[in-house]
């Protein structure tokens, strides 16, 4: 799937991007967990938050040190016939061609080079967020909603936690590379794009030819 909207207007860069999972639906199913961790490991961040060039993620680091952006947001979306894997980011005019270029980066990272330590951070980083999120019936009734759609059951947390726990490096290197690497990407812009970089530009760095 691969899909590109813009529209020009006088407020801020607002950038959405965002993969289909389509082929193979059971399998996509099976994929979520280590999608989930592939989406921990991107990560979220905004200019409040501290840390700057020493945050975990990669992405968050690139992004403090250079001013690439106001804020992202890694997300994952799964249900039992499709899902959203992807990011969203908010940034000035100037700065979006910098930004699309460092996300890329890391999503090239993810398919060829995640270290099995990053995996262990993003997975412990992961099932705390889960946790945290269970904190009252209204969000306790959300969860089981989005797990009703996707798996057609409530999966118990010890379930859960062992099925993150069995997700390695080269799991999400595998499933990174089916749905990430050499894919057309879905791409929605508000505002002055003309930063933004051409669709088959942004197609062409959807993969890394190495010798």
């Amino acid at each position: 799937m691969g899909a590109h909207l813009n529209a020009y207007t006088s407020r801020e860069q607002t950038v959405f991007y965002a993969k289909c999972l389509s082929k193979d639906v059971p399998k996509a199913v099976e994929d979520n967990v280590p999608l989930m961790v592939a989406n921990t490991l991107i990560g979220a961040w905004d200019r409040s938050q501290g840390g700057g060039a020493n945050n975990a993620s990669k992405l968050a680091a690139a992004a403090a040190e250079d001013n690439l952006c106001h804020s992202f947001q890694s997300f994952n979306t799964c249900y039992k016939d499709t899902g959203l894997w992807g990011i969203y980011f908010v940034c000035d005019p100037l700065k979006c061609e910098d930004m699309v270029f460092n996300l890329q980066n890391e999503w090239m990272r993810l398919c060829t080079m995640v270290t099995d330590s990053e995996v262990d951070r993003a997975k412990n980083l992961l099932k705390t967020n889960m946790l945290l999120q269970l904190d009252g019936t209204t969000p306790i009734c959300e969860d089981i909603g989005r797990q009703m759609l996707c798996y057609n059951r409530r999966i118990p947390l010890h379930e859960l936690e062992k099925r993150i726990d069995n997700v390695n490096a080269q799991n999400v290197r595998d499933v990174a590379m089916k749905y990430i690497f050499d894919r057309c990407p879905a791409i929605a812009a508000v505002g002055p794009i003309e930063n933004l970089p051409d669709y088959m530009r942004i197609r062409s760095s959807m993969y890394w030819v190495r010798v």
